[in-house]
């Protein structure tokens, strides 16, 4: 059973940038295809980016050009940088492998 832990949410500006970070136990992420989702207040569940177990990436349309997604492979963890961060960005992220969650984490966009 994969456990995933997120972090690096916050509150950050508008303009500003945030590095998430999803560390994972049970499985190898090299292994595996991992996925970043956030959700907004009152809207359903959004697709951020994918890196594949080949290290192959997939950005959703509304972060493309300013979002990468990394794997480390040394400390098991998943990387989401997201820059230019607006406020409708405000969302809680989180990260999934083969339909295991983790708890999430908040990233708060506000002047």
């Amino acid at each position: 059973q994969v456990q995933l832990v997120e972090s690096g949410g916050g509150l950050v500006q508008p303009g500003g940038s945030l590095r998430l970070s999803c560390a994972a136990s049970g499985r190898a992420v090299s292994s595996e295809n991992v996925q970043w989702y956030r959700q907004a207040p009152g809207k359903g569940r959004e697709l951020v980016a994918v890196i594949g177990h080949l290290g192959t990436t997939l950005y959703g349309d509304s972060v493309k050009g300013r979002t990468t997604i990394s794997r480390d492979n040394a400390t098991n963890t998943v990387h989401l940088q997201i820059n230019n961060l607006k406020p409708g960005n405000t969302a809680d992220c989180c990260c999934n492998i083969n339909e295991c969650w983790g708890q999430g984490t908040q990233v708060t966009v506000s002047a």
